[in-house]
Parts: C-alpha cells; sequence; structure tokens
C-alpha cells in the first residue's frame, strides 16, 4: 500500500522562556510493539491511516529526503546518519549460495539479501524532557527523540522529534476501539497513549562525551532492580508538579 501524506500540521508547541525553567529533567523510555497497548506501533496500516506500519513511514521519509536521521553515538542529535547509512543499516540478513557454473565448471557463490522486514522492529526508545514552566506553573513534557529498534541486533538510530512532527501529523494512528476516532501519531504520542518503562533519568555517571549518563541496567542494575527503579521515576515526575508548588 502506498504511503500517503493525508493530514495536515500540528498546532505548534508553545515556547517555553529558559528564564521561566525552574526544574527539568531527561528521561529515557522503552516501548515494546508486543503489548496489547501498543497495537498501533505494528498495526500493517489502512486507507485511513496513510498506510504501512510506523517504522516503514519513517524509512520512506529518510530516504526521500523529507526527515534526517542521527547516529546514536551522543544523547544530543550531533552526527547525522546518511541514506546510504540508512540502506545498508535495514538490509536483511545475508544468505550465502554456492551454485556451480556447468560451462567452466567453477563454483560461484552468490550473495542474496533479504528483504527488510518491518515486524522486526520490536521497541522503540523514546527521549523526553520534563520542564516545570514556573511562568504557567505546569509541568510540560516534550518529546525530544524517537528510535526503533531491531531487538535481535539491538540497534537503533535516532529522530529528532521536532523535525519529524509535521511528517508524523500526516499519519493517523489506528484506534482499535473506534475505527472513526482516530489522533494523528503526534497526537498519539504527546497524549501517551501508549505503555512503556522508564529506563533512564539523567544523571552524573558515566563519562561518555555528549551522554547525559547512565541507564538504570549500566548502573549495575539486575532487570528487576531497573523496572521497578523505572516505576520509582515515573511515579516520581508525575509528583514533581505538585512538590513544585511547595517550594
Amino acid at each position: 500500500m502506498p504511503i500517503k501524506d493525508t493530514k495536515g500540521a500540528p498546532i505548534p508547541w508553545q515556547s517555553i522562556r529558559e528564564e521561566d525553567l525552574q526544574w527539568k529533567k531527561r528521561v529515557w523510555r522503552e516501548i515494546s510493539t508486543l503489548e496489547k497497548q501498543n497495537l498501533a506501533f505494528s498495526y500493517a496500516g489502512d486507507e485511513h491511516t496513510g498506510g504501512g506500519m510506523l517504522i516503514e513511514i519513517l524509512i520512506d521519509a529518510i530516504k526521500t529526503g523529507k526527515i534526517r536521521a542521527y547516529a546514536n553515538t551522543d544523547d544530543r542529535f550531533t552526527t547525522l546518519f546518511t541514506r546510504e547509512q540508512l540502506e545498508e543499516r535495514i538490509r536483511g540478513r545475508a544468505d550465502t549460495y554456492r551454485l556451480i557454473d556447468p560451462i567452466p565448471d567453477t563454483e560461484i557463490v552468490k550473495v542474496i539479501y533479504r528483504d527488510f522486514n518491518p515486524a522486526a522492529i520490536t521497541k522503540y526508545r523514546l527521549i523526553e524532557d520534563w520542564m516545570f514552566d514556573n511562568n504557567t506553573g505546569q509541568m510540560v513534557v516534550r518529546i525530544a527523540g524517537i528510535a526503533p529498534v531491531r531487538d535481535i541486533y539491538g540497534e537503533n538510530n535516532w529522530l529528532y522529534y521536532p523535525e519529524i512532527r509535521n511528517l508524523l501529523a500526516g499519519y493517523e494512528a489506528v484506534n482499535p476501539a473506534n475505527d472513526v476516532q482516530r489522533e494523528t501519531w503526534v497526537d498519539y504520542l504527546e497524549s501517551r497513549r501508549f505503555a512503556s518503562r522508564i529506563t533512564k533519568v539523567s544523571n552524573p555517571y558515566g563519562s561518555v562525551a555528549g551522554s547525559y549518563g547512565e541507564s538504570f541496567a549500566e548502573q549495575g542494575m539486575t532487570p528487576m532492580e531497573a523496572l521497578y527503579e523505572g516505576e520509582r521515576a515515573a511515579n516520581e515526575l508525575v509528583n514533581k508538579e505538585h512538590d513544585m508548588w511547595e517550594y
């Protein structure tokens, strides 16, 4: 099914002055496409959504030059990922075949790459900025980046969310409960309709240039400990807005 932009531009974010920021934290989340609540990420698309899974929409936009991708060398979106690098990354697994050419009676080795399988994307990672705007007295959450992940390879490259926001506003995310009431991908992501877990909150640990510290796993936590720490961090973020009013 052709991938086609069918919607308009999203509502621009309200600007926040640096001097009005009373508190800010960067947060990393992981979304599993295998969870029932996250069906939209693995939905194959139809005439309403514009066609294709979310990963297919993103890859098509990168190939046609509509959006840019960034290497995962740091957390600050500083190193561009070229279309050639993307082609190399999404190329399917190589199969090697040995054939015999009967004329010169020699062996020929052929390498054939399988087509990219969008179902191989089993996770998405999000980077969010949580900010308390002293001017409005509200907590503001802004998505900074999104990265599709092939779980079998552990590979991901970042897309800078403010740059792809206009693109995502052109496509609808499926609503399993109602076919006639669907949101664009911008509305879906920014209204937080997905299930996720926090894997990292910006911290002073680690020494990798351009990073915001170590993830829970990198700090030596077991998977269960990391899960509980993510839940604790989520509760802390939700309660932070109330806490700021007490200062």
